[in-house]
Parts: structure tokens; sequence; C-alpha cells
């Protein structure tokens, strides 16, 4: 077992905060949403964090999630339900990016996914307090993090998904032994059924954002890379953005560094990346808007991104304004070229929303957005083995003779 994980853990949490009207809530207990129908915030109290440990002593411990376990909420290490979170590279994109760009692979995390990251975090936190049946809507890759981690740890888990999720996303949902329904819909209508079943008592709600520490799961990404830049910051962070989650766990992270001292107030441009073909924070962003409307007719190669109303949309508003960043939409046509040029150039397969944001990041290079010598970091969310690839070349006939010249 990692050393991380073998005692009992001190931690800072006091308290939890709306994150709309600021009002507190008491920290191990059971919540949702706020009483304003608006995520919660955990906060910690970071003076005694400062006081107990530093970065020296951070960046002495194994390179994994449970590395940042005073910025995390889990008390007792016998919650702790791991499948080997590792801290994921930052790997150069030189030719289908640039010389300063660089993808950090959340590809290799348990699962092949980011969604490993939030849902270690709300599980462990379900766990902790007492929560014995779960539900989720899901385009796929969370609900295969939630089964694994939920199974893990002997907590009954339902998962309702669109109708059109890959069918390879389905089967490892119901492999890793949860029960999972396809409903005729979109994510949001998988979320109205997990929304009524919770609210007749059925099950706790894991939706996106409605549990306050899938956040602070997520935030460990802007963590990892405050240090893997020796702790400054790069200049811009593009990130496929559907519910938006780890976009907002990573701008509390890195408010949460400053405080301790340990980054200082530059921040990097936050681009909030989406398909055109389901863009409400876009259009949000552009009418100046502090909510989104729902998108009508979603539809794009990208599931993941393919959120047509999220909860937690005015966080993910004010980081992106904040930050002096963006929120950019990107057609299938260019999100499927990206994938293709990232993986006949630089051997990475991506997944169809990483290649959004590299198909993202060459948009705002052409519009003066960022500059070639800005130090980028593309998010690629999970491994690109979980989607449908073109058709392989066809067989050689091993019964005739070999043209060695056509080879």
């Amino acid at each position: 077992m990692n050393q991380n994980l073998t005692t009992d853990r001190q931690t800072f949490v006091t308290h939890l905060e709306c994150s709309i009207t600021g009002e507190r809530y008491e920290a191990d207990q059971l919540h949702g949403l706020s009483r304003a129908g608006r995520p919660l915030l955990v906060r910690y109290d970071l003076d005694a964090v400062r006081s107990t440990v530093s970065r020296d002593t951070i960046e002495a411990r194994p390179t994994d999630l449970w590395r940042w376990r005073e910025l995390l909420p889990v008390r007792h290490t016998s919650n702790i339900v791991s499948l080997g979170e590792i801290e994921t590279p930052l790997v150069p994109l030189t030719k289908s990016g640039g010389p300063n760009v660089l993808v950090k692979d959340e590809g290799r995390l348990p699962t092949g996914s980011f969604k490993a990251r939030g849902l270690v975090m709300a599980v462990a936190m379900a766990k902790e307090l007492g929560v014995t049946k779960i539900a989720m809507p899901t385009n796929g890759n969370a609900g295969a993090a939630l089964a694994a981690y939920a199974t893990r740890c002997g907590i009954e888990t339902i998962v309702f998904c669109p109708d059109d999720t890959p069918e390879i996303n389905v089967r490892e949902i119901a492999m890793q032994g949860a029960r999972v329904w396809r409903v005729n819909g979109l994510i949001d209508d998988c979320g109205a059924i997990v929304g009524k079943g919770a609210a007749e008592g059925r099950w706790f709600d894991f939706s996106t954002l409605k549990e306050p520490y899938r956040i602070e799961g997520k935030k460990t990404m802007g963590l990892e890379l405050a240090a893997q830049f020796g702790w400054k910051l790069p200049d811009a962070i593009f990130y496929p953005t559907g519910g938006g989650t780890g976009l907002i766990g990573m701008w509390k992270a890195f408010d949460e560094l400053e405080k301790l001292g340990w980054i200082g107030s530059e921040r990097p441009k936050m681009f909030a990346v989406q398909a055109s073909g389901c863009a409400p924070i876009v259009r949000a962003f552009e009418a100046g808007e502090e909510h989104a409307e729902r998108w009508d007719d979603a539809s794009t190669v990208a599931a993941g991104i393919r959120v047509p109303k999220a909860v937690g949309d005015f966080l993910i508003l004010r980081a992106v304004r904040e930050s002096s960043g963006q929120a950019l939409a990107v057609g299938d046509p260019a999100i499927l070229k990206a994938v293709d040029a990232a993986a006949k150039q630089d051997g990475l397969l991506l997944c169809p929303e990483g290649g959004a944001t590299l198909a993202a990041y060459h948009q705002a290079l052409n519009t003066g957005l960022v500059d070639e010598d800005d130090k980028v970091v593309l998010f690629n969310c999970a491994t690109g083995l979980k989607y449908p690839m073109p058709e392989a070349p066809q067989a050689l006939d091993r019964t005739r003779p070999i043209d060695f010249d056509a080879l």
C-alpha cells in the first residue's frame, strides 16, 4: 500500500459554503446542493495547513493524488478507496501543437479518464458519510469511474446514460458492477430521472456538482500542474468543458495555493472548450451572461462535453472571465482533424474531447488570444482507446510474394 495511505490523516476541513450565497454548512454531514440550489464548496483552515506542511514536504512524497492529503476532505484512511491514482504526465505535442504545447494526459488514470479524480474523492466521502446507494447520469466515463470505486467499497450503484452512449462505455460500467440503463434522451434527461429517484429517497444523487466532493478530487489537476511547473503556473489552460467540474476545481486549487504562499498571484488564461453542436457556456460568455441557458438539440462526436445545461455554469464563467480567458467552440470536423494530427504527427492518441482542446488552441493562436511563446497545457481527459477509430489498413496477403517496393 502507498505509504501516504497507511495512517490516519490530519485534515483541515472547516465547513462547506454555498457557491452563490456564501451560506455556511456543517462539515461531516451529508449534503447535496445548497438551499439556493447551487454547488457547495469545501473550505479549509489554510493557516493550519501552512503551519503543518510545506511545499518541500509535498515534493518529497510519492507523486500520486494522495500526496495532497492536507487539502483533501477524507478524514479517515480506512475510507479511502484507491485504484492507484497517479500524477498524470505532461506530454509535449511539438508537431501537431507547437514547441510550447503540453498535453496533460488524464487517460493514464484508473478507468482511463480524469473522472477517476472526482469519483475517487466523492465515493470515499460517500463511504465516510454512510451512503449505501448511489445513482448518476453519465455520458460514459464518469459512470465507469463511479462503478469501479463504488463496487470496490460495496456501495450499490445505478447509472443512467443516453441511448447513444458508446457501447464500450456501457459495457465497462456494467462489467464493473453497476446497474446501467440506456435512456432515450441526453444527459440532462438522465439527470432528471436521477433527481426524481433521489427526491423519493431511492438513492443519493451523484450528478455533477450535486455533491460537494467531486470538485475536491478534480482540483488535484491544478495542484499537480503547480508542482510540475515548479510552482509557477502555465500561461494558458485549454479544458474540455461539459459540466466543468475540473475547470472549477483547478481555479479553486490556484486560490488555495496562493493563500498558502506556494504560488504567486499570476493565473493562466482559462479556456473553456466546447463543441459547436453543444456550446451553452460559449453562448453565455459571448452574451455577457452569468448563467447559461439550456442548449437544445445538442450533438457532437465529443460525447463527454455534450452537456446541454451545467449546474455550475456561473462558476465556469466566473473563472474564465477572472483569468482573462475565453469560452471557445470548435466544430466536429476540426475535432476529428486534431485527433488525427496528434496521433499521426506526435504518436499521442487523444480522445475527441482532448482533440477539441487542440483544435481550440489553434483557433486561439490564429485569432491572437495566445502566442506561440505561451506555455500552454491542453487536457486530454481520457484514453483515445475508448473511442471508435478509423478502419485499419488491409492485412497483407501472406499467400502471395511480398512486393516490398509497394510497402
